[in-house]
């Protein structure tokens, strides 16, 4: 699998059969470097781990030019689909769905979800992390937005999690020294990858903590240089 970070949480996929964008906040996100058109080339599938808007970002427009098929959950596909979203496979926190080339499952994260609407916070189901499995590939947890929970030991031993996307920027999610123990501690993947941080004055800019945490407990840590493709 071939992913590449594009500031906050926004990452694609590359495996054989399918494109994957995860979370694609690309407008408005100031850490954000590239062009939104050579990124969603070639995109046959977008998934988004909650409503927010720095996770739904770029969704419906980048759907709308590309047809990709928006995996999410429920909730939040009804209200895309509100706003003009054709193609969507809705979901729930412990369900798969098979589509083809890779399967997701989403997973309980700690955080909230809303969209606002005319400066009003709406409930668009629950918050979740996304677990991408694909033949012949690393099984990869993107956990979306959380703070740490024991139950990742267990969600990560069930799907057999060996990379994980993980939120380090604290104030909205866990930090990374609690990052850092919820890897070590629960997850226990062969890499780990921080994200969520660095976009924002009010949340950590660097991964030196979660990277500091991980020193010795023989999980490899790649911090991801914006826009450069690496292989996992």
């Amino acid at each position: 699998m071939k992913l590449t970070w594009y500031g906050h949480s926004a990452f694609r996929a590359e495996i054989d059969g399918a494109v994957i964008l995860i979370d694609p906040f690309f407008t408005g996100n100031p850490a954000f470097e590239g062009d939104v058109a050579a990124i969603s080339e070639g995109v046959s599938h977008i998934v988004v781990t909650h409503g927010h808007g720095d996770h739904v970002g770029d969704t419906l427009a980048i759907a709308g030019k590309t047809g990709a098929v928006v995996i999410t959950n429920y909730d939040l596909a009804m209200h895309l689909a509100s706003k003009g979203l054709k193609t969507f496979q809705p979901m729930n926190t412990g369900g798969t769905v098979d589509l083809g080339p890779f399967s997701v499952t989403l997973t309980r994260a700690d955080h909230s979800a809303g969209m606002g609407e005319a400066g009003v916070s709406v409930p668009v189901g629950s918050p979740n992390g996304a677990i991408i499995k694909a033949k012949g590939e690393k099984t990869l947890w993107h956990m979306g937005d959380t703070d740490i929970f024991s139950d990742m030991a267990l969600l990560s031993e069930i799907h057999g999690v060996e990379a994980c996307i993980c939120p380090i920027g604290d104030r909205f999610t866990m930090g990374g020294k609690v990052a850092a123990l919820a890897m070590s501690r629960f997850v226990k993947p062969k890499l780990a990858i921080p994200s969520h941080y660095g976009t924002f004055p009010i949340i950590d800019q660097n991964a030196d903590l979660f990277v500091a945490g991980l020193e010795g407990s023989g999980i490899k840590v790649v911090v991801p240089k914006k826009g450069e493709a690496f292989v996992i």
